[in-house]
């Protein structure tokens, strides 16, 4: 079984910049991917951005290219998702998803389906 944890939520002023991380752990392999999600108050969740395990290549939903990135420290098995010029609609909760290699379904990431095991959440807010 593979737990999930994130951390790294908080307050920040707009304009300001966080850094969230998610760390997998519970057996001794690497994911095939993760993913960030986010549950913006009033809307569906939302895809942020993921990342292959394995080469890190990364991709970006639309609202969030250019200012938010994804990397992944292997020593550590974490990944990381560093926002920048943070906005006050940036608020949420923020959700970290793996694909293990466990995983059957088909394999978009950009849809929850594409993961087999999150995290608990963790709260961002964004001030104006």
């Amino acid at each position: 079984q593979v737990h999930v944890v994130e951390s790294g939520g908080g307050l920040v002023q707009a304009g300001g910049s966080l850094r969230l991380s998610c760390a997998p752990s519970g057996r001794t392999f690497r994911p095939y991917a993760a993913g960030w999600f986010r549950q913006i108050p009033g809307k569906e969740r939302e895809f942020v951005g993921a990342i292959f395990w394995n080469g890190g290549t990364t991709f970006y939903g639309d609202s969030i290219k250019g200012r938010f990135a994804i990397t992944i420290d292997n020593a550590k098995n974490t990944l990381y998702l560093q926002m920048s010029r943070l906005k006050p609609e940036d608020t949420g909760i923020y959700y970290c998803g793996v694909r293990t290699l466990d995983a059957r379904n088909l394999f978009t990431g950009t849809n929850e389906a594409s993961y087999d095991a999150w995290g608990q959440g963790t709260q961002v807010t964004v001030s104006s």
